[in-house]
């Protein structure tokens, strides 16, 4: 699904922990997707502090709303090295390759939604929990799934 690649690489950096280089990014962010821009526009006018705080808080504190594609227990795989390594991409190893902004990152750089839509239910299960926990980061998740083909039907 070509043309998303912006905005996938623009949720990946939504989604890692805001430190000073995302702060200096948000003008950058709002701009170049502006289905991004609430969330920007909250980040920028949030203190660095509590920002950080909420971002512990909705993603650090539990499984709850994690960011590890493996914790939605899907029929799907998650991602491993070897998919990067296949399309010339490297992980980090920092964080492990179902981390979703490792994911969102591989669908930018491939321009290739395949992965996002291989987890299509674990990202709407998550977006239905960022939703109900009222944090601004569900509408990163909103955009991105947006941009997907809907779930299909558990059989």
């Amino acid at each position: 699904m070509p043309g998303f690649e912006v905005l996938y690489q623009a949720a990946a950096l939504c989604l890692m922990y805001p430190d000073d280089d995302f702060r200096a990014r948000l003008p950058l962010l709002r701009e170049a997707a502006p289905q991004l821009r609430e969330f920007a526009d909250h980040a920028a006018v949030t203190p660095p502090r509590e920002l950080a705080a909420h971002y512990v808080e909705v993603f650090e504190a539990g499984q709850e709303h994690s960011l590890y594609l493996s914790a939605w227990r899907e029929a799907a795989p998650a991602p491993s090295e070897e998919v990067y390594r296949a399309h010339g991409l490297e992980t980090t190893g920092e964080e492990p390759p179902d981390f979703l902004p490792a994911v969102l990152e591989f669908a930018a750089r491939t321009g290739s939604s395949e992965l996002l839509t291989e987890h299509r239910d674990g990202l709407d299960r998550l977006r239905s929990g960022l939703t109900d926990f009222g944090t601004p980061y569900a509408t990163v998740l909103d955009a991105v799934c947006a941009t997907l083909p809907p779930a299909h039907p558990a059989s």
